[in-house]
């Protein structure tokens, strides 16, 4: 089921995310204790509003571009044990529907990671829409959702000895994003 986007000033066209004001973080359980922060510095996409409202999203992110603000870990990362970015330079989402959840929505697409492509739900929170600075509108989205790296064929298992493990299996993926209507 899609749905339209009720939401005053998302008019018609194509929104081009703004990577400046726009971020795309996730978090991990780290030694079972404490999570760890990242995001990724190279993303694009686009949300396109059909004549009825319905919308599209179509989003690419670069993932050697991870920043976890230790080098070592985003070089540990990159490697065959997780992402494997020589392999697969690009994680990518296209959406496939979108429906109502109360004041918010659920935005439901086909999300591909190290090569594997699964079924995924964002709930979506449309912030608004502002007329801009001059370019032209601007609106605001956030967006979350909750992976297993398990699922994606990133299956590095680190125990600890006591019980646990080093990375938690489930990802929360946070998007703050900010796109402008093309003229």
């Amino acid at each position: 089921m899609t749905t339209a986007l009720a939401t005053p000033g998302l008019s018609t066209g194509t929104w081009v995310i703004d990577p400046v004001h726009s971020t795309v973080g996730f978090t991990v359980r780290h030694l079972m204790v404490s999570k760890v922060r990242g995001t990724f510095e190279d993303f694009s996409g686009q949300i396109t509003i059909a004549e009825d409202g319905t919308p599209s999203v179509q989003s690419e992110i670069a993932v050697d571009s991870v920043n976890t603000k230790n080098a070592q870990r985003d070089g540990h990362i990159k490697s065959a044990d997780f992402f494997e970015v020589e392999k697969f330079p690009k994680a990518t989402f296209t959406s496939t529907s979108v429906r109502s959840k109360g004041d918010a929505f659920i935005l439901e697409g086909d999300f591909t990671l190290h090569g594997i492509t699964k079924k995924i739900e964002l709930e979506l929170e449309v912030n608004g829409v502002n007329p801009g600075m001059g370019n032209g509108p601007v609106a605001g989205f956030e967006a979350t959702t909750v992976i297993n790296r398990k699922d994606f064929g990133i299956s590095i298992d680190m125990p600890l000895e006591g019980g646990g493990a080093v990375v938690g299996d489930k990802i929360t993926i946070n998007l703050e994003i900010e796109a402008g209507l093309q003229a």
